[in-house]
């Protein structure tokens, strides 16, 4: 390479190194403000799951002071007192409030507070489903039997969560209304399908044994 040659590289290397230079002064502030979004936003997400942790915790440690008294009347009081940071949070304290109410004489108070997350709509499918089966159930004997099989009948929807306990209820209503067979054809079904629990496919088969019939079970069931 000629003396000239390298002379000419030299100079075309110092430009390059202006131009850079210009460009950092000019546009290196949006590179700066990019790098402090990029670690600001990693600090932030990292304070608020640590936030999250610490009401969990917190509500928590709430629920089991006031799950230890042994009044279910005192419990309940305590419980009512707690409140969450979060819709699924506060479901949780009051159907669990509500529990400790049903237990101390209180059922309409503790259906009206299952009845409160039954219709939230913010919350979860399950949530629901599982406040609006423990609100039917503790009113047996207050709420007309056509109106509980509607109810039931619904959780019982194909997909729903809920869907065989609610299965099971709507057999015993079938047998509480003097039609056996309708409530074993149920109790059958029930131990039939794949998705029932050992201890549902339990109580199935001893109702249908109670009702004089005889559980039909799949390979390898129990009875």
């Amino acid at each position: 390479m000629s003396d000239t040659d390298s002379f000419i590289d030299e100079v075309t290397e110092e430009v390059r190194r202006d131009r850079m230079y210009l460009l950092l002064r000019r546009y290196g502030w949006i590179a700066a403000v990019v790098v402090i979004g990029v670690v600001g936003g990693a600090a932030y997400n990292e304070i608020r799951k640590s936030q999250a942790t610490a009401s969990a915790q917190e509500l928590g440690d709430d629920i089991i002071a006031a799950l230890a008294v042994n009044d279910a009347a005192d419990r309940a009081t305590n419980l009512a007192a707690i409140e969450a940071g979060s819709p699924s949070g506060q479901a949780v304290v009051e159907m669990l409030a509500s529990a400790a109410q049903a237990n101390s004489d209180q059922v309409a108070a503790a259906v009206d507070g299952l009845n409160k997350v039954a219709t939230n709509r913010d919350l979860p499918e399950i949530y629901r489903h599982i406040a609006t089966f423990k609100a039917l159930t503790l009113q047996t004997d207050t709420l007309p039997v056509a109106d509980r099989r509607q109810q039931f009948s619904a959780l019982a929807a194909p997909g729903a969560p809920l869907r065989l306990l609610a299965e099971e209820q709507l057999a015993l209503i079938d047998v509480s209304e003097g039609d056996a067979q309708a409530g074993i054809d149920r109790l059958q079904a029930i131990l039939q399908d794949s998705e029932a629990t050992t201890d549902l496919q339990q109580r199935a088969s001893q109702l249908i044994v109670a009702l004089g019939a005889t559980p039909e079970l799949l390979p390898g069931q129990q009875g």
